[in-house]
C-alpha cells in the first residue's frame, strides 16, 4: 500500500470513497458529496493523502482549517474514509499515522476529529492513533431529519507546540 498525497486525477475515486462514507448514514452529515472545487479548497496545507496499490486509490485522509484566526493555525480537523471493501484492513491506521507526520512537519499542534458515536470503528482507529475523547456535543444536528450527537477527539502533538 503506498501512501501519497492527493491529486486533482484522483477526484473520481476520492468521491466514490466518500459516497460511500455518505452512504453508511453515519460518517458525515453531508447527504451528498460537494462539487470537486468546493471540497479541494477545504483542505488545508495541501495535507491530503490518498492510500493506492495496484487496484486504485482505498481511502483517504484529509486535514481541514478550524479557524482562520492566526492563534489556532496550528489546529486542524481530520477527515479520514476508506474504500468499502478495504474496511479493516489497516489501510485507515497508515493514512492516519502519515497525516499526523505529514501535519507536524507543517506545524500542527493539534488534530481534532468530530465522530458520530455509533461509528465505532472510527473511534477505535482514531483512540489507537493517540486522538482522545474530549466531549460529546448532543443533538449537534439533523442527518435526515434524526438528531445526531458528535464525538469530539483531539490528538496533541509531542513535537509541536510544546515551546
Amino acid at each position: 500500500m503506498n501512501i501519497r498525497s492527493f491529486r486533482k486525477e484522483d477526484w473520481p475515486q476520492v468521491k466514490e470513497i466518500y459516497e460511500q462514507g455518505i452512504a453508511t448514514g453515519n460518517a458525515t452529515f453531508d447527504t451528498e458529496t460537494p462539487a470537486f472545487e468546493k471540497w479541494v479548497s477545504s483542505v488545508a496545507d495541501g495535507l491530503c493523502l490518498v492510500a493506492e496499490d495496484e487496484e486504485g486509490i482505498h481511502g483517504w485522509v484529509k486535514v481541514s482549517k478550524v479557524s482562520s484566526r492566526c492563534a489556532y493555525a496550528g489546529v486542524g480537523e481530520v477527515s479520514i474514509y476508506i474504500r468499502d471493501r478495504s474496511r479493516g484492513k489497516g489501510v485507515g491506521k497508515k493514512l492516519l499515522q502519515a497525516i499526523i507526520e505529514e501535519s507536524e512537519k507543517k506545524g500542527y499542534w493539534t488534530l481534532q476529529a468530530g465522530i458520530f458515536p455509533e461509528n465505532s470503528a472510527s473511534l477505535s482507529l482514531h483512540e489507537k492513533a493517540g486522538f482522545r475523547k474530549i466531549g460529546v456535543q448532543e443533538r449537534i444536528g439533523k442527518l435526515n431529519g434524526v438528531w445526531r450527537d458528535v464525538v469530539l477527539l483531539e490528538r496533541r502533538s509531542r513535537k509541536v507546540g510544546n515551546d
